[in-house]
């Protein structure tokens, strides 16, 4: 068994990452800094649950509040807690935010990334798993997106500063050998969501009777993953250590390769759905129908996302199983219960 640091610890993704960890049997250490982007409640509530998971299956855990950005306490937990593997999942995360708070974006993404690096160069760490984002294809227009894909067209902040994560963590692990694997997340939804994403927009717009505003008025498709197909990729690629991947150490330009021990994966459903198909079957499980106002595209946003996943299935066999309609069957379960509706 192996002790992993996690951060983002208390973030939606982050704390089913720390459950299943402490499922497995491993000691995990968790680290978060509980900011107010989104409901601090909701990420105590989190916290409240993983608590009682670590109790349940009693395995040592330990959190710990902190940003990435304050690098005496960072250090302090790898020199006294000695992980062995990093699953950095911690960052300022959101879209449309990043255009009206910049300075956070480079606080969080890039200030404590470079800190979350450096710690692992001077603890000698197995393993680096960090969260990246499909948002690095940006204006792309070719479908499905693949890691093969050049991405140097960012339309936001927030997606230029996770392609940043992604040269930051290859350059550091050219230059001393850290094992790094970077996961590209698309669309995330499931029970312990983020209020500030479409999936938990709409239900709450829809149960409570507002106004849904639908932008590009209706004329996007998404890419939505379940939350356990997600931590099962990010599982299965914290425990297989990522090695070079250049064909005959030539040169090339496919951007997933790289002379490093350095990984970049999509990790998707692979499957497209229109947003108002997605909001009908959230409408089915709601028993409500939505009150839709169609609006123009909003400013970082894309049309369309759709996840090439090849590389990850030939990596750790991925195969996501959760169909949309048994992952917003779930959601709206929990979703209902969490908000007493």
């Amino acid at each position: 068994m192996e002790k992993i640091l996690v951060t983002g610890g208390a973030g939606f993704i982050g704390a089913e990452v720390v459950k299943r960890l402490i499922k497995e049997g491993h000691e995990v250490i968790s680290l978060d800094n509980l900011n107010n982007y989104y409901s601090v409640q909701l990420k105590k509530d989190r916290l409240a649950n993983v608590y009682k998971f670590s109790k349940d299956f009693n395995t040592s855990y330990k959190f710990i509040e902190s940003s990435l950005e304050n690098k005496t306490i960072l250090n302090s937990i790898f020199s006294e807690q000695k992980p062995s593997i990093v699953i950095n999942l911690a960052a300022q995360a959101g879209v449309r935010f990043s255009i009206e708070n910049p300075f956070s974006y480079v606080d969080s993404n890039l200030v404590g990334f470079i800190n979350i690096l450096e710690a692992c160069r001077n603890n000698k760490i197995k393993h680096l798993v960090y969260a990246s984002s499909s948002s690095v294809y940006g204006g792309n227009s070719k479908l499905p997106f693949s890691e093969k894909d050049p991405v140097n067209n960012p339309i936001s902040l927030y997606a230029a500063t996770k392609r940043s994560n992604e040269l930051m963590a290859n350059t550091y692990s050219h230059l001393y050998g850290i094992p790094a694997t970077g996961l590209r997340f698309f669309t995330v939804y499931g029970p312990w969501g983020r209020p500030d994403m479409a999936p938990m927009i709409f239900a709450k717009a829809i149960i409570n009777g507002e106004n849904l505003h639908i932008f590009n008025r209706g004329n996007m498709k998404r890419d939505f993953t379940y939350i356990d197909d997600v931590v099962d990729a990010v599982i299965k690629c914290a425990f297989k250590v990522a090695t070079p991947n250049l064909p005959n150490g030539d040169q090339t330009e496919d951007t997933s390769h790289s002379f490093s021990p350095h990984r970049i994966f999509n990790v998707g459903k692979g499957e497209q759905i229109e947003l108002v198909d997605f909001i009908e079957i959230l409408e089915i499980n709601l028993g409500k129908k939505a009150k839709k106002i169609m609006m123009p595209m909003q400013s970082g946003d894309v049309k369309e996302t759709l996840s090439d996943c090849t590389a990850l299935k030939e990596w750790i066999n991925y195969k996501p199983s959760t169909s949309i309609k048994t992952g917003v069957s779930k959601l709206i379960d929990w979703f209902k219960v969490y908000y007493d509706k």
